[in-house]
This record gives structure tokens, sequence and C-alpha cells, in this order.
């Protein structure tokens, strides 16, 4: 009976919705984190009778046949690209992304990553680095008698001292822009690869090339929408209660025909 395996591939579905969903929840206080969406499409199709078949001599056609689907299977987990609202912190080193664009970091392996997580530290050696430690692009060091630090809209980070009038240009941060944003590979912390499907970085000034700027003392929070996962989540039970409906009722009806004498 089809039924049972079209069933389990609806249960499985839903479970997998259900994951993304938890994914989302439990990270509704992560800094620039970004919802998911499941998406699904349906499986094959068994042409019991192909539609347009000639059932006559005459030349009649069957208008619509008989087409049995064989279920549903995931197609993409997709990003939804929402800006997160700003959240003041007041941090020197706290860079919030006002618009698109990530800041890029360089891993231990030497490759690049990229985060919207502005919440950067100071390391013991001066240099800019996330909160794994990993160096941000381009390498900034602050120096150890800075007393404060300034860093502006397009990424200019200056610092201040107690002997001097004028600040001093460390550096300047840069951001880079994807073709397609949601072909990054995630890799946790916060971190994004680049991908054949995500295509080169293009790294510019921040405020340039449709980039978003720098609000020094902010940081981007989540954009999941609490309300909104749990009504998905809602939704997404009931799927799978119906489901597992079809299997039960499936299993009666071939109950059904082992009793039949």
């Amino acid at each position: 009976m089809r039924a049972l395996q079209i069933a389990a591939t609806g249960m499985s579905a839903q479970q997998m919705r259900v994951e993304v969903i938890s994914n989302n929840l439990a990270n509704m206080s992560t800094t620039g984190y970004n919802a998911r969406r499941a998406e699904f499409a349906d499986l094959h199709y068994q042409q019991l009778t192909r539609p347009g078949t000639i059932s006559a001599s005459d030349g009649t056609v069957i208008p619509a046949g008989v087409q049995l689907g064989l279920g549903v299977r995931p197609s993409s987990v997709t990003v939804n690209l929402a800006q997160g609202s700003l959240s003041q912190t007041g941090g020197d080193l706290d860079v919030a992304i006002d618009g698109q664009g990530y800041l890029e970091v360089t891993l231990p392996s030497g490759i690049s990553a990229y985060t919207r997580d502005g919440g950067l530290k100071r390391s013991p050696d001066g240099q800019v680095v996330t909160s794994d430690g990993y160096p941000v692009a381009p390498g900034i060091t602050i120096p150890e008698d800075a007393r404060t630090l300034s860093i502006n809209a397009a990424g200019e980070v200056y610092a201040y001292f107690s002997d001097r009038v004028e600040p001093e240009l460390l550096g300047q941060l840069t951001l880079a822009g994807f073709p397609n944003e949601k072909g990054l590979e995630a890799t946790g912390s916060n971190l994004f690869l680049e991908t054949g499907a995500s295509g080169p970085p293009q790294v510019s000034t921040p405020g340039e090339n449709g980039l978003g700027t720098l609000r020094q003392g902010y940081l981007e929070e989540s954009s999941v929408d609490p309300v909104r996962e749990i009504t998905e989540l809602i939704k997404a039970q009931r799927g799978y209660e119906l489901n597992a409906k079809v299997i039960t009722a499936a299993d009666q009806m071939l109950g059904a025909t082992t009793q039949v004498r």
C-alpha cells in the first residue's frame, strides 16, 4: 500500500521542518542570526494513465489522466536575509552592519570566513579579533596606550591617546558582498564560507557598491520572530499528526485484508 510510504515521507518532512524551527528559536538571541525556512517539493509521480493518451480509434484524448504522487522531499533550507534590529551596547569594538555586507575573518587554516557578528574583541597582542579569536581583515592592531577607539560609518578606526590631541588612524574595516548571499555555507560560530553558489566576494569600503555602513556601539540582533516560529511549529505538529493518522488508517486497511475469509 503506497499510502504507508507516502505518509512516511510526510512525517519525515514535518520532522525536518520542526528541526529548522527549533534551531531558529534556539538562536533567537544570537548576534546577527538570520532565520531559516525549510522548503519542500513533491516526489516523483507514477503515471498510471498519461494525460493526452489517445483512448479511442477516433482520436479521443484523455484530458487529465491518472498521476499518482509518491510523497514529498526537502528541496532546500533557505535563509531569510532580513536586517535584525540594532541594539545599543556602547562598546568601543561593537560594530553593527546597517545594510548588506559581511566582515571578513581569517581562520587558522588561512582561508577567509565571513560574519555579521560585530562583537569584536582585542587580543593579548592588540589585534582586532572575533569572540573566537580569529583576526578581522584587514589586520588592525591597537596600541597598548590607546585610551579610546572610534569607528566611523566608513569603517575607519581611530585611536585616541592621553598625551595627544589628534587621533591616530589605525586602519579601515572593509565589508564583503556576494551576488547570492543565500548560497553561503554556514559553519557555525556565526561564520560563513564562500561557495560556488554564493559567487566570489566583492570587498569594498562600507557605504560603497551597495554595502551597508558600520555603527559603533551597536550590535545586530537576531531576525527571528518568535511568534511566527511558534505558529509554524504548531502547523508542523499538526501536519505530522495528520500523516501519522494516514499510516494508522493504512495499517487498519491492511489488517482488514488479512482478516478476509
